[in-house]
């Protein structure tokens, strides 16, 4: 039988299970879908980004959660990579600073992983929804009925609320008390735009070589139209404070001066449009010139004004994309519900690590690691709390 329980089979939930049978101690995970990993898995769809390589005061600062530090400076991205390297995946660095595997898959890495853990003598079982407390023990709808279990300590790990048809869901929010808990908000998201008739052509088109600003400085970055809005690796850059309020901008020619645009704008115009005279002294793409039509019509006469246009547009939006379609989730378990080991402080001997806990950051290896990182931090912890004979408990 098992002495420590780790609930969600994630990156967050395989790491503590791993530093719990490190520690000697036989591991239960249980995973309330038919197989495990599934969002890590999805991740890898694009190219798996494990972490991301560059000073660790900028690393650190992507986090806004400092009393996940410790746990973040003992697992960051060096530690990361070797991690990888470890599990037999050779990785690079992409010139953004971004890690990957070089197989930019996230099978061969989970693949490896749960075998070394069930070398380990890590159980474990999928189908196995946890339904909450009965005085101490985790009870668990399964394909065999239910069954509880009172493990000398648990970790929880079943990430936030966003990807509800890959396992997070947030519906174990429901067993705590709500001042222990954040509101759940999409982190990582697009933002719906109700398009005109006129943008149909450009629905999937890439946004390249553009800045976002939100309220700081602004991001180099890609964003997408899709036909609900605009998304992408830039628009995710900004999400939160646009979320929290900040006006959108985008800067359509970020390698120009508003001065350099302005002068090219004063050329000679002759007979042309506007479209046609940005079009051939500013190569600006059709997808560009569309956002200028879509935003700004109509369009200014004096090129003073257009090109004030064109290095800060305002994009009009209706609020972020549902909570289910964000990459991530800011909110979850507070930081004063638990203390410096990641225990609950209302349930001694149970943990929690991952997207359950209350921190967001950026896409670009951050999730990851952060989920590696506070796994790791709770499963050590736990494996320590159920090493000491007072605490000793079996299911």
């Amino acid at each position: 039988m098992s002495d420590a329980l780790v609930i969600g089979a994630g990156p967050a939930g395989l790491m503590a299970a791993e530093m719990l049978a490190d520690a000697g101690h036989s591991v239960t995970v249980a995973e309330q879908k038919p197989s495990v990993g599934r969002k890590f898995l999805m991740a890898g769809k694009s190219g798996l980004n494990l972490t991301k390589d560059q000073p660790e005061a900028a690393f650190f600062d992507a986090y806004k959660a400092n009393w996940l530090l410790p746990a973040l400076r003992e697992f960051g991205p060096v530690e990361v990579m070797a991690w990888a390297e470890d599990l037999g995946q050779q990785i690079f660095t992409g010139s953004s600073g971004r890690v990957f595997p070089k197989v930019m898959k996230a099978s061969p890495l989970l693949r490896a992983w749960l075998a070394r853990l069930a070398k380990k003598g890590v159980t474990i079982q999928t189908r196995w929804c946890w339904t909450g407390w009965n005085g101490d023990a985790c009870a668990f709808e399964t394909p065999g009925g239910l069954v509880e279990l009172s493990p000398a300590v648990t970790v929880l790990a079943m990430g936030g609320a966003s990807w509800r048809r890959l396992g997070s869901d947030g519906a174990w929010a429901q067993q705590f008390d709500s001042a222990d808990l954040r509101p759940f908000k999409p982190a990582n998201m697009g933002f719906v735009v109700e398009w005109s008739p006129h943008m149909a052509d450009h629905i999937g088109s890439p946004l390249k070589n553009i800045a976002l600003r939100a309220g700081g400085a602004p991001i180099r970055g890609e964003a997408v139209l899709s036909s609900n809005g605009l998304e992408g690796g830039g628009v995710y850059a900004v999400s939160a404070a646009v979320r929290d309020g900040a006006e959108l901008t985008i800067d359509l020619l970020p390698d120009l001066t508003v001065g350099e645009v302005e002068k090219r704008l004063r050329r000679r115009r002759g007979k042309d449009s506007w479209s046609n005279h940005m079009r051939k002294n500013l190569k600006l793409e059709p997808v560009k010139l569309a956002l200028l039509q879509e935003f700004a019509r109509p369009l200014p006469d004096d090129p003073s004004d257009m090109a004030g246009l064109i290095k800060s547009l305002p994009v009009p939006h209706k609020g972020p994309r549902p909570l289910d379609e964000a990459i991530s989730t800011a909110g979850g378990l507070a930081a004063d519900a638990l203390d410096g080991k990641l225990m609950l402080r209302a349930r001694p001997g149970v943990f929690a690590a991952g997207e359950m806990l209350d921190w967001e950051a950026p896409t670009g290896g951050y999730l990851i690691t952060g989920c590696l990182a506070t796994g790791r931090w709770a499963g050590r912890a736990a494996a320590d709390y159920a090493s000491r004979p007072s605490n000793a408990r079996h299911s």
